[in-house]
Formats: structure tokens, C-alpha cells, sequence
């Protein structure tokens, strides 16, 4: 059973504390790439860590805000102009992905969703507690709480006989208990430490709830500048950008 690689290209938040980029994680398969979720500054960690974008054949939002979806735009004008793509590009997201892209690349960039592009893009939107299927990769959405303008999911995601989930930004809420229960790897946001933040996990709150996620292996990550200052008092796994992982 082939493992799956986990690189963290951004673990901080939507304010770069820290130098950290934004929410992206690579999962690396034995056949291709997908990202979980896609960050502003995605496009400066693949450079910085050598990546090439056109390995990455899947993206996966949690949400639609800009340091979780912000950086497609560049991504897919990148796979145009520099990258030269030619294999297709699946996004997946909540209801409302395909709208809020759209208008994200025409504010930006004017004019781009209408150049002709030598690869096919497809948008996938997705409901909660309804599995979506992509080759080998199956995601199941469960809604959380965290207002974005549209709906705001964790992602329980399994690909070669491996579980992840993703808890994307959110409170509290007992969704996150199937999302999580028995997965090889949680990757869980914590923001602040012990402060509670309407909308947003806290260190203290993941590891009180861990009985009852009950993840295998668990990796924190989308840090504030008060998360970094309690880092010495953390006793989960904190990710880094750059820190990869097999599971």
C-alpha cells in the first residue's frame, strides 16, 4: 500500500504572521497531486519549494475566502502563460466556487476567464454529506461554521486506502466528530491558542475534543501571531511551511 505525501505549503493565516504563506496543502499520490485549499501566496510556495504546479491535477476548497481561495487565479493563469498546461484542472468547492472564480479572476485580471486555454478546466460544487468521486479520490463535505459569503465545508478525504480530514476555519461544531473519526491524519486550525475566536478553532479546543475525533495522527496548522507565541506549549504536532509528512 503505496503511502501518501503531505507538504505543507502555508500554515499561516490570512495575514502572513510569522513570514508563514497562506492555507495550502499538497497531498502527493501515486499517480498525481491535489491541493487542499489554495491560498493567496500559493503560487510563491511552489516556487519556493520547487513544485511543479502542473503535477497538481485537483484542488480542494474548504471555503471561498481569499487565503483559502485566492491564489486561483494565479494558478490558473500561470498554467497558461508559464506553466504551459495541457493536462485538465479540477476545482472542487462549496456551492457558489464557480461564481465567486469567475469574478475573482475578472477583478484582477480582466478579460481572463474569456482566453482560450490549452487545457480544460472544470469546476465541481459540493454538497454536504453527498460523496464526490475523482479517479481515485473521494471527498465527502460536511458544512461547519465559518460565514464566507457561501457555504463553508470540512473535507474528509480518501485516496489510496488513507483518510484525511480537514477541518478548513471553523468553530466548534459537532460535524467535525464524522469528519475526523478514524482518519490517518487530521489536519486541524488552530488559530489562537486558548483565546475562543467566533468562527475559528483554538488549540485548546482541538486537543479537548480529541476523544472524541478520534484521528489516528493529528497536525496543526493556519497559526495567528498568538498561536506562535504559545508554540513551546503546544503538545500536538504543528506544521511548518515546507514540513512534509507520510502517512
Amino acid at each position: 500500500m503505496d503511502p501518501l505525501e503531505v507538504t505543507f505549503l502555508g500554515t499561516g493565516d490570512a495575514f502572513g504572521h510569522g513570514g508563514r504563506f497562506q492555507p495550502c496543502v499538497l497531498v502527493r499520490t501515486s499517480g498525481s497531486s491535489f491541493l487542499l485549499d489554495c491560498g493567496a501566496s500559493a503560487m510563491i510556495s511552489f516556487q519556493r519549494f520547487a513544485i511543479d504546479p502542473n503535477s497538481v491535477g485537483l484542488i480542494l476548497l474548504s471555503h471561498l475566502h481569499g487565503d483559502h481561495f485566492g491564489g486561483l487565479p494565479f494558478f490558473i493563469l500561470d498554467a497558461q502563460l508559464h506553466s504551459k498546461r495541457t493536462e485538465p484542472l479540477v476545482v472542487a468547492g462549496p456551492r457558489g466556487t464557480l461564481t465567486r472564480l469567475v469574478r475573482a479572476m475578472e477583478l484582477m485580471f480582466p478579460g481572463s476567464t474569456g482566453v482560450e486555454r490549452a487545457f480544460t478546466l472544470e469546476v465541481a460544487e459540493l454538497d454536504p454529506g453527498e460523496t464526490w468521486r475523482r479517479g481515485q479520490v473521494r471527498v465527502t463535505p460536511f458544512e461547519v461554521v465559518h460565514p464566507s459569503g457561501d457555504q463553508a465545508l470540512a473535507l474528509r478525504i480518501s485516496c489510496q486506502e488513507r483518510t484525511i480530514a480537514y477541518t478548513g476555519d471553523t468553530e466548534w461544531t459537532g460535524s467535525l466528530i464524522p469528519a475526523s473519526k478514524g482518519a490517518d491524519l487530521l489536519i486541524a486550525e488552530s488559530y489562537f491558542y486558548e483565546k475562543p475566536i467566533k468562527y475559528h478553532l483554538n488549540y485548546s479546543t482541538v486537543r479537548d475534543r480529541l476523544q472524541e475525533l478520534k484521528p489516528k495522527r493529528t497536525i496543526l496548522t493556519h497559526f495567528s501571531q498568538d498561536m506562535l507565541d504559545h508554540l513551546d506549549s503546544v503538545d500536538l504536532e504543528c506544521a511548518w511551511d515546507g514540513m512534509t509528512v507520510s502517512i
